[in-house]
């Protein structure tokens, strides 16, 4: 018998090992088209990972999505799919960009995840995605837990016979879940601090700033006493979000950095760790206690002139402030690295060092309010030779080059390890030998890597090309076809509107 058990516990052992067959690797369980269906129907709720091997961006996601699946193993499953080698699974649920993240429940596709890719926003993304949609409070304790979060807290108060507005409250938690953290009671009593009427005469709904972001300069809590509708609950959420969540100096995050660079933003890195060094995190933000809080204080001074400020981790950018900034850090600086990045992607950097009073900073805004500071272009040198019928461009000769009066450009954005990019080049150089005897015609391709993307030009996977046409460079055309010679002759002709000289002969329209 004990035999026969390690025989049958060796053959096990073997099926999750072998490729293909669904097998945990870290708590991240692998998925191919052999056995997707049956496996991914035993978990409740999983997130699922889409990646090709060779992918930066996937290899970049891979530890953090690993350590949130640990975190979040009991609760919520998460799995990942080879698109390389299970070409059929990633086919049928419309995976056409790497990596793509999808939450299934008992197996079937319920939707793409939007949130955060670091492992602390993976992890608490994921985990709004279980337990209720909205946690019902009934003690005073059970608030201040709740609202003793690290992320911004809403919470509706009603009486006991206020049944129709809290159940648009809680079809409204169902609905933006996955955004907020909600929670609820009908104790009356609980919100009366908070100017909630013991009588019920007045229902609210409450809207917390993080501890983490409390400061003289603004309200820790807004109350909601308007109609109650989904649509007029979700527009007050809306409207209050950066002044609760955010406010006059947020918190920059990995996560949050998409919705705060909507607008024009300054941000100041510094050593800043809310989660276990909260104190220390506010030292150059707001100090409540001096004359001078710093980066709080010049931001109620600016905030109002189209600038939006903000304090993150210098740990959590390093890389983006390297590479996007041209910022040379050192290991244990105390001073904050302060940038600029609008809304159109001008990126401007501090070269005086921050001054504890705020004066540095103070004359930085003003400089770049009056159009005194030169903006960062990242760009690799500009080519000393470029006799090629594929002229390679850098940032700082692509307007020299692609913009020519008179002339149309074809531009191909390429990363040096991007496969599809390899293949596609002997393509692109034949397509170039081909036009070289069209003169009002330039092919060139750019780096999109160790180069900035020009304003105008939508970059966002490898290979992309788009045609820059004479008198309208300002309304680049995206170029949506297959990558073959007469697909993109073809793509030419239509755009420019005339035949093309090729191999230098007239060719028909």
């Amino acid at each position: 018998m004990a035999a026969a058990i390690r025989l049958l516990s060796t053959a096990t052992v073997l099926l999750y090992s072998f490729p293909g067959a669904g097998c945990w690797h870290q708590d991240v369980l692998e998925l191919g088209d052999a056995d997707f269906d049956y496996l991914a129907k035993e978990h409740e709720t999983m997130l699922v990972k889409f990646y090709a091997p060779w992918c930066g961006h996937c290899k970049k996601l891979a530890p953090a999505f690993q350590k949130a699946a640990s975190r979040l193993k009991g609760t919520v499953s998460a799995g990942e799919v080879d698109c390389t080698a299970s070409t059929e699974t990633c086919s049928r649920f419309g995976v056409s960009g790497y990596p793509t993240l999808k939450i299934f429940r008992s197996g079937k596709d319920s939707a793409p995840y939007d949130g955060p890719r670091s492992a602390d926003g993976i992890y608490e993304y994921m985990k709004r995605q279980t337990g209720p949609d909205s946690l019902h409070l009934r003690t005073d304790e059970d608030l201040q837990s709740f609202v003793s979060n690290y992320d911004a807290s809403i919470i509706g108060v009603f009486s006991g016979e206020d049944s129709s507005r809290l159940s648009e409250f809680l079809r409204a938690s169902s609905l933006l879940r996955e955004q907020f953290r909600f929670a609820h009671t009908t104790d009356l009593k609980l919100g009366e601090k908070y100017g909630v009427d013991s009588d019920g005469g007045a229902r609210s709904v409450l809207l917390f700033r993080p501890p983490r972001l409390k400061n003289m300069f603004e309200d820790s809590m807004v109350a909601f006493r308007d109609h109650l509708t989904i649509s007029s609950l979700r527009r007050f959420i809306r409207d209050h979000l950066y002044g609760l969540s955010y406010g006059l100096c947020p918190h920059m995050t990995l996560e949050t950095r998409e919705r705060l660079r909507l607008r024009d933003l300054l941000t100041a890195f510094y050593d800043l760790d809310y989660r276990h060094n909260s104190r220390g995190s506010n030292y150059w933000r707001n100090r409540v206690h001096v004359s001078d809080p710093r980066v709080m204080k010049v931001a109620s001074k600016y905030g109002g002139r189209g600038l939006t400020f903000s304090v993150a981790s210098r740990k959590d950018f390093r890389s983006e402030l390297e590479e996007d900034f041209g910022l040379g850090l050192s290991d244990g600086g105390e001073l904050p690295v302060v940038t600029i990045r609008t809304k159109m992607g001008h990126k401007y950097t501090m070269r005086e060092e921050f001054t504890r009073d705020g004066k540095s900073l103070e004359r930085f805004v003003d400089d770049y309010l009056a159009g005194r500071l030169k903006p960062y272009v990242k760009s690799e040198p500009v080519p000393e030779r470029n006799a090629d019928a594929v002229k390679a461009v850098v940032a700082e000769s692509f307007d020299a080059v692609v913009n020519q009066p008179g002339k149309d450009a074809l531009v191909l954005f390429y990363s040096p390890t991007c496969p599809h990019c390899k293949k596609l080049e002997p393509v692109y150089r034949e397509l170039a030998r081909k036009l070289e005897a069209e003169g009002s015609l330039v092919v060139v391709k750019m780096n999109a890597v160790d180069n900035d993307v020009p304003l105008g030009y939508d970059v966002r996977g490898f290979p992309t090309i788009y045609l820059a046409r004479a008198g309208r460079k300002d309304e680049p055309v995206r170029y949506e076809g297959s990558r073959e010679l007469r697909d993109l002759l073809r793509f030419l002709r239509r755009e420019l509107g005339r035949s093309l000289t090729v191999d230098g002969s007239k060719d028909e329209l």
